[in-house]
């Protein structure tokens, strides 16, 4: 049957199904009493994704098995001669390499992941803000202390301004009331806080007010009243005036400088928590630019790993060999200590026995006529294979996957081999391998792949045509519930259950894989519990829907 025949069948039992609901369904709302809804329950199974493909059976005669990988052999199970069944125990090779390589990925794989949730849910933008606000708050505490500091420091300078100012004035005063009391009359010099001035009161020798020279002139020739100065205490308070004054210069002079000191300083200390602020906000901003982006790199880091992981179990799977179909071992190659797989020499074992097939007599110079550089020779009769088996009673089905399907392909994936002939059987097989070049079919890409069924059967013949669902992804014996019933609504997932009142009731569970068919429950649902299918419709005033 071909393809467009097969999907011009289903629509034709497609049509008759949706007639027959609607039929019901009228029925029903023209008087009829209401149907009980459909049910099922909530059962152990399988959850399965697949990809899929048509091809034609072929019978097998020959297959040639071997390991994926190199390695030691550490068990062999079957002799020449033996007949095995699918699954059965073939041979196995030191799996400790393999297993080592799984636990580094898997390490890898959990460091990704942790990396990844640490992104997800870490807090670098919040702590990024956290420390712009802080750095804000210290910004905004440090430039309210320079102020203050500055302002503290302006009042200084202007408090020793106003003294050093009435100081002067105080000294202006001292020192014309000095010189008046000598009788020198005149203005106070126009800057008394000169040093001369002081210079000049104390000076005997200069003939200026506070002189000796200038006292002894004014009281007469000499003897004890002379030596008494009637100005005393005018030149007494002049000095101590120019004392006081020269003490609010100098304190004048301290507050300018350390009032410009601090300005300076307040200044840089301003400047730098500027920067820090600066500095701060755009970390804040590049955290939340980059979060997206860092998130989206490390999904892919962690898928790159996961699928790296996947391929290092399968290398450990792949250390044991089981037969993948009935049939009789005629060639044996390799003995428990040998490598296989590696090019290293192994030995062909003689039938039912674990000795190595002699190379003398006519085997021998067989050999030696040159059989033997094909690979096949008296003495190695299965060549570099590792087993061959023969006198198998199954099919192979060769089927091209497009490309994109062809990507999720690898040899020793479990098949769900059906066929158009037979439309109530259906078979397990197993991927043999697939091409590493692909053909153009209909100006598409594919790859053909051959798919080994493990089980015959009587009606099964050469030719038929057979659809392949190679089990990409699967899980076995877990609680399933039909696709076809599930609800995603709101972010939940839900099933309708029957209510007190037979009425559906929504009953919300944790769903894990999602198959083809089937649905994982992880919770919410118990395994027997029953749930209700969908249903065809009535439309309001009893007609179906179109």
């Amino acid at each position: 049957m071909t393809a467009f025949q097969k999907n011009s069948a289903l629509r034709r039992v497609s049509v008759g199904a949706l007639f027959v609901g609607l039929t019901m369904a009228v029925v029903t709302a023209c008087g009829g009493s209401t149907p009980a809804p459909p049910t099922a329950q909530v059962e152990r199974g399988s959850v399965a994704t697949k990809v899929s493909a048509s091809g034609a059976l072929a019978a097998v005669t020959s297959q040639n098995l071997g390991f994926t990988t190199g390695g030691k052999l550490v068990e062999v199970a079957v002799k020449v001669g033996d007949k095995v069944q699918p699954g059965q125990l073939v041979a196995k090779i030191d799996d400790f390499p393999a297993k080592q390589e799984l636990n580094r990925l898997q390490g890898l794989l959990d460091q990704a992941q942790a990396n990844l949730d640490k992104i997800v849910n870490g807090n670098q933008a919040e702590g990024a803000g956290r420390v712009e606000n802080q750095s804000k708050d210290i910004y905004d505490a440090v430039k309210r202390q320079v102020d203050a500091v500055n302002d503290q420091n302006d009042t200084a300078v202007f408090h020793a301004r106003k003294k050093l100012e009435m100081d002067k004035a105080a000294l202006e005063a001292a020192y014309a009331a000095y010189k008046e009391c000598r009788g020198l009359g005149g203005v106070a010099p126009a800057a008394p806080d000169d040093q001369s001035a002081t210079d000049a009161a104390n000076d005997p020798s200069s003939g200026q007010p506070g002189s000796g020279g200038l006292v002894s002139g004014l009281t007469g020739q000499g003897g004890l009243a002379d030596q008494v100065d009637p100005c005393q205490s005018q030149r007494d308070t002049y000095i101590k005036t120019k004392q006081t004054y020269m003490a609010s210069k100098q304190s004048y002079d301290a507050a300018v400088a350390s009032r410009d000191s601090a300005r300076a300083a307040g200044k840089v200390t301003v400047e730098r928590e500027k920067l820090n602020l600066i500095t701060a906000r755009n970390n804040e901003e590049l955290q939340d630019t980059d979060r997206e982006a860092n998130i989206d790199a490390q999904e892919g880091a962690v898928e790159a790993a996961r699928a790296q992981v996947a391929n290092a179990q399968r290398n450990v799977e792949n250390t044991t060999l089981y037969s993948p179909v009935a049939g009789t071992v005629s060639a044996l190659t390799g003995v428990v200590g040998e490598y296989v797989g590696n090019g290293a020499p192994t030995s062909a074992l003689a039938p039912g026995s674990g000795a190595a097939i002699p190379g003398v007599g006519a085997a021998a110079t067989s050999d030696s006529a040159g059989n033997a550089g094909g690979g096949l020779s008296a003495t190695r009769p299965g060549g570099g294979a590792f087993v061959v088996l023969n006198d198998i009673n199954t099919f192979q089905v060769v089927v091209p996957f497009e490309e994109s399907d062809a990507a999720k392909v690898s040899p020793g994936q479990k098949v769900d081999v059906s066929f158009d002939a037979v439309p109530d059987l259906t078979r397990e097989g197993t991927v043999l391998s697939i091409a590493p070049g692909g053909v153009a079919i209909s100006g598409v890409t594919n790859y053909y792949a051959t798919i080994l069924l493990n089980e015959s059967d009587p009606r099964l013949k050469a030719g038929q045509t057979a659809e392949a669902g190679v089990r990409t992804s699967s899980k076995e014996n877990v609680l399933v519930v039909p696709n076809g019933a599930v609800i995603r609504q709101g972010g939940r997932t839900l099933v309708n259950v029957p209510g007190p009142d037979g009425q559906p009731q929504p009953q919300p569970f944790q769903p894990g894989m999602v198959g083809d068919d089937n649905t994982e429950v992880v919770s919410g649902l118990r395994e027997g519990q029953p749930i209700l299918l969908p249903q065809a419709q009535v439309a309001p005033g009893g007609q179906a829907p179109r």
